[in-house]
């Protein structure tokens, strides 16, 4: 079996940033009047700015392939010693696609320019992003591939505007387990260039594993598009016509804040398992890479995993969630692209990603390990 290693990470992030006071100014304001929760969800989240691919008439600037394909280049662009004829694989994760067919990496692998190769598609929330990074790992690690592409992006903007909703008959606010989404959702794209050999010029990530688990099977389905919990699970095929579901909020992106607190249990229980099955040692991490979607859940965290009797101190703990927003799937490619390409990193170094996962409960964790160059 190969050893695999993070040779270049690249990102897209779309336009300048937003602040707090500017969200509905993209957005828009749901009968003209603003959000009454906004402030607290904004209290417990911490977020202070955001992307958005939109602009404020709320036209779209890019594609969500296109920025895929812009973090893709820029990865290629800050690696500088391979070409995409050496890609052989290309994997991509996202929330949802430009279209419903076909799969997003169809799109992206297009839209990039790329030659002809294997590919394919991972669709989801968070978790898919880690999906299409195990997915490209597997392939160069027995020995398929010696060169890939895993990447994720999400253009989530677009799912909030205000003339949707209107559309729906709503004139004056949302109900909250969309609401909730409106100030938490960012755009963004981010990718990654796997080899079977690290770089000949700067640091490398080697991927030591990567743990993929699913809980669906414990936990009824908790942020979703495309299915009516209120119209009993009813989905959005199921409805007559496309309009009929569309204005039963069939289609609204939803999060059932009865059951959202249950992803800390889920991703901490994993983590901590992970230390009992002697995958990981607390003492011997150097970063935690953490995605969540809110600073809130971050305290949870730090709970759950003291009340176990791990310590991993705040210092090590690397977010760009309250600069760069929560981009969902791209998250974890954002933020290793800022740990990894503004000097925090240094070799011998251990860094943990982890990834949960709401959809319907997952829990993704990674191991690197950084290296320095290879003698060429």
């Amino acid at each position: 079996m190969n050893p695999v290693y993070i040779t270049s990470i690249g990102k897209f992030l779309p336009g300048a940033p937003v602040s707090n006071d500017e969200i509905e100014d993209y957005l828009g304001k749901i009968g003209g009047k603003s959000s009454k929760t906004k402030r607290i969800i904004l209290e417990k989240n911490q977020i202070k700015y955001r992307y958005y691919a939109m602009d404020q008439e709320q036209r779209s600037l890019y594609s969500n392939a296109e920025m895929a394909s812009r973090a893709i280049g820029d990865a290629f662009e800050r690696h500088g010693n391979i070409t995409a004829d050496d890609i052989g694989f290309l994997a991509t994760g996202t929330t949802r696609g430009d279209v419903l067919l076909p799969g997003f990496a169809s799109m992206v692998h297009a839209e990039a320019g790329l030659p002809v190769m294997e590919i394919a598609s991972h669709s989801g929330l968070c978790a898919s992003g880690m999906q299409a990074l195990k997915n490209a790992f597997v392939h160069i690690k027995s020995g398929e591939h010696e060169a890939a592409i895993a990447c994720a992006s999400e253009f989530l903007s677009r799912e909030f505007k205000h003339t949707k909703f209107e559309a729906q008959g709503m004139t004056s606010r949302v109900p909250f387990d969309t609401d909730f989404l409106r100030f938490m959702l960012s755009d963004g794209s981010g990718a990654a260039i796997l080899q079977n050999k690290p770089s000949s010029t700067g640091l490398s990530l080697r991927i030591e594993w990567i743990d993929n688990k699913s809980y669906a099977n414990q936990y009824d389905v908790c942020m979703y598009s495309g299915l009516s919990k209120e119209d009993g699970y009813r989905s959005w095929l199921d409805y007559p016509s496309i309009h009929e579901a569309a204005d039963h909020g069939a289609l609204n992106m939803k999060q059932d804040v009865r059951l959202v607190n249950e992803i800390t249990k889920v991703g901490t229980d994993r983590f901590l398992e992970l230390v009992k099955e002697g995958r990981l040692n607390p003492e011997e991490i150097d970063w935690m890479v953490c995605h969540y979607s809110s600073h809130f859940f971050k305290e949870e965290i730090f709970r759950l995993l003291a009340e176990a009797g791990v310590v991993i101190p705040d210092e090590k703990w690397f977010t760009n969630l309250y600069t760069k927003g929560n981009t969902a799937a791209a998250s974890i490619y954002i933020m290793l692209e800022e740990i990894f390409n503004e000097g925090h990193l240094a070799e011998g170094q251990q860094v943990v990603c982890v990834v949960p996962e709401s959809g319907r409960f997952q829990a993704s964790t990674m191991l690197l390990t950084v290296v320095g160059p290879r003698a060429e």
